[in-house]
């Protein structure tokens, strides 16, 4: 899978000021507030700024945490995980593999078969519905 490598510059022109905030700048939409925190279309979730494919609505679970949640991703190798020590606490961050667009976090939290809880912000996906 080719990077995809953007200015700064570029990734502001391609993405609103909130997009911008979470995906390149690691920020957090307030949980209940997101495009599909309680959206139950099937399709595949895309990344928001390079449109690679991450989650299938097949591993969408409502985990009543308020933001998207999914028991696994669609693919190996489309999403890293990094340690996060932000806000006093440790936690393991998702990103994009390809573009790096911060995702969320993923907590061993989640329901069988994983045991594992993506929970990814809305404004870090695009949902491409099934036709």
């Amino acid at each position: 899978m080719n990077q995809v490598v953007k200015s700064e510059q570029e990734w502001r022109e391609q993405l609103s000021p909130d997009e911008f905030n979470i995906c390149r700048e690691k920020g957090t939409e307030r949980a209940f507030s997101g495009e599909y925190w309680n959206c139950h279309e099937h399709g595949e979730y895309l990344c928001r700024c390079c449109g690679t494919a991450l989650f299938a609505s097949s591993a969408k679970f409502d985990s009543g945490s308020g933001w998207p949640s999914f028991f696994e991703p669609l693919a190996g190798g489309r999403i890293d995980e990094h340690r996060d020590g932000s806000h006093g606490m440790i936690r393991t961050e998702i990103v994009c593999t390809r573009c790096g667009c911060h995702l969320g976090h993923v907590f061993p939290d989640g329901p069988a078969p994983t045991g594992l809880r993506y929970c990814v912000n809305s404004a870090s996906l695009r949902l491409k519905r099934d036709e």
